[in-house]
């Protein structure tokens, strides 16, 4: 059996290319290792973030963006620096234009809407050229990740209907299969059926082989995230030491198998070694995956402390610089670090990553979204800081820091260094001025009133017992994306080593670094990742269409 294109992958970029291919008149057959309850991969889990440049949400909470802003912060954040990010950065000017461009319009006309309050990710902290957004980019999608992925699943299933797309689920890609210099299908294994929720680990028993043809393959399968062997056979050296512990940011079958079957088969894998890890991973107290983590969407205002109480450097701070937070870790000789704040700080700016953490969003339920102005933690965040394993909740300092060292058992935290960067940090809110560029950033980011609003909390002193109690958290290294990946040009044709096309494949999405083998260069400015599989998986379609 065949079909002009082969995707494998029903993530979000497999789906994006799938139906893009369908609309252009191909015939379509989407492979992939999971059951028909994990169709659309790891975006369902997302918090739906999309990265848009200039929109009506920006311009109705007083934002002025542009092109060419967000170009200036791109470069800044990529430090695109080596021979093979030539096609990287190509894709890095298309993807900008496409979304300050026809992408919001786009996702619109699918039924596409986005939550009025924009988002304020990767501050950056240090000059007009360097990491960081220099203003809020990040919209939230009304139905979160469900939201993102429901109208290309409707697509897809509608082609199914239509007879022009197969859905072949538990199939695992094991090669693909080559003839004269060109890809022409996929073989490999058939597994048996599993009824297991989306996102719990399913069986990999075989019960037989498969092979499809194809004019095109098209690979879509994702990065390698949930695979930590090979995120630390591929950590970079300038993070130091691959860590020991790590908690997982995406299931289990995001385990990079398919990079190193097209690397089988002559094509390129480049920046392997760079790759996006969150440094405010919490221990999910209600797993659904194995080592399942969530992100803490930080606010600005909690103190950030090393394992030995001691607060990181400027500019540092919760939600400004993800990656040179981690390298800063990394030299510490520990794995893990410290938020210090308050319930008025929980309450305002703890957001939890993640569809399922989101139901009021994710549910597209109003009367629940209001609650978020109203006193008092969302109901999930308030559920961690009572189960979760990583929080300690005390009325004093004292009492605190005893149950911060409780969590890990190492005793490492002593109370008078972390009482000396409590205080001294308090200190700096009596005045409007301050020579801490912490308590700066947090005032300023209050002069944007979506932060206002539902984001940052009104400065205040961590000891004054009307914010409390105070709040300890243990945060974890989370893995959670490839930015490098299959090597490929404009049309996503995948590149041997030698430069040229491998005939007949192409790759999309976290497979393809997002674009080229890594549009994002060593950082990202988040919202990014989903926007990257859109782009990608239409791009991808397109060239093999031709």
């Amino acid at each position: 059996m065949g079909s002009d294109v082969v995707v494998v992958g029903g993530g979000l970029a497999g789906l994006v290319a799938a139906s893009e291919l369908v609309r252009l008149g191909k015939t379509v057959t989407v492979v992939d290792q999971e059951g028909e309850q994990s169709l659309g991969g790891q975006a369902f889990w997302s918090f739906g973030g999309l990265f848009l440049v200039d929109s009506p949400e920006q311009r109705f909470m007083g934002i002025r963006d542009s092109r060419e802003l967000a170009w200036q912060d791109w470069v800044g954040t990529a430090g695109f620096d080596r021979d093979e990010d030539a096609w990287p950065r190509k894709w890095a000017e298309a993807y900008v234009d496409f979304a300050s461009g026809e992408k919001r319009a786009w996702l619109h006309s699918l039924g596409v809407r986005f939550f009025p309050v924009v988002g304020w990710a990767e501050r950056g902290g240090y000059t007009a050229q360097g990491h960081g957004n220099s203003v809020p980019r990040f919209h939230i999608t009304w139905g979160t990740g469900p939201g993102i992925i429901e109208p290309f699943v409707r697509l897809v299933r509608q082609a199914v209907g239509d007879g022009r797309l197969q859905l072949k689920f538990r199939h695992r890609v094991d090669r693909l299969e080559v003839e004269g210099g060109r890809v022409t299908g996929v073989s490999g294994t058939l597994l048996s059926p599993d009824e297991s929720a989306r996102g719990v680990s399913t069986s990999r028993e075989a019960l037989g082989e498969f092979s499809i043809s194809a004019g095109a393959v098209i690979v879509a399968s994702g990065g390698i995230g949930g695979n930590f062997d090979l995120v630390r056979q591929n950590w970079p050296e300038r993070l130091g030491t691959p860590p020991k512990r790590l908690i997982s940011g995406v299931p289990a079958h995001v385990d990079g198998r398919m990079l190193g079957i097209a690397e089988d088969a002559g094509a390129e894998v480049i920046n392997r070694d760079r790759m996006w890890h969150y440094t405010e991973g919490i221990e999910n107290w209600d797993p659904i995956w194995p080592k399942h983590g969530i992100r803490i969407l930080p606010g600005p205002s909690s103190l950030w402390l090393d394992a030995t109480g001691r607060r990181l450097p400027a500019p540092y701070f919760p939600g400004f610089d993800t990656l040179g937070t981690l390298e800063h870790i990394m030299t510490t000789g520990h794995e893990y670090t410290w938020f210090v704040l308050t319930q008025k700080i929980l309450e305002k700016e703890f957001a939890l990553s993640g569809s399922e953490q989101n139901p009021d969003l994710t549910g597209k339920d109003v009367k629940l979204l209001l609650k978020r102005v109203l006193p008092g933690a969302p109901g999930p965040v308030e559920a961690f800081k009572k189960h979760g394993a990583d929080f300690a909740v005390a009325r004093t300092l004292p009492e605190l820091v005893a149950k911060m060292n409780a969590i890990t058992g190492e005793g490492l935290l002593e109370y008078e260094t972390v009482r000396a960067a409590v205080e001294a940090r308090d200190a700096e809110m009596g005045n409007k001025f301050t020579k801490d560029l912490q308590v700066t950033a947090l005032r300023g980011a209050r002069n944007y009133r979506g932060d206002k609003l539902i984001r940052v909390a009104s400065p205040h002193r961590l000891l004054d017992p009307k914010a409390g109690p105070l709040i300890g958290v243990r945060l974890n290294l989370l893995t959670r994306k490839t930015l490098g990946g299959l090597h490929t040009d404009l049309d996503s044709r995948v590149l041997k080593a030698d430069g040229e096309p491998l005939p007949g494949l192409f790759a999309a999405g976290e497979a393809a670094g997002f674009g080229g083998g890594g549009m994002h260069g060593y950082r990202s400015l988040e919202g990014t990742f989903l926007g990257g599989c859109l782009f990608s998986g239409r791009q991808a379609a397109r060239g093999a269409a031709k």
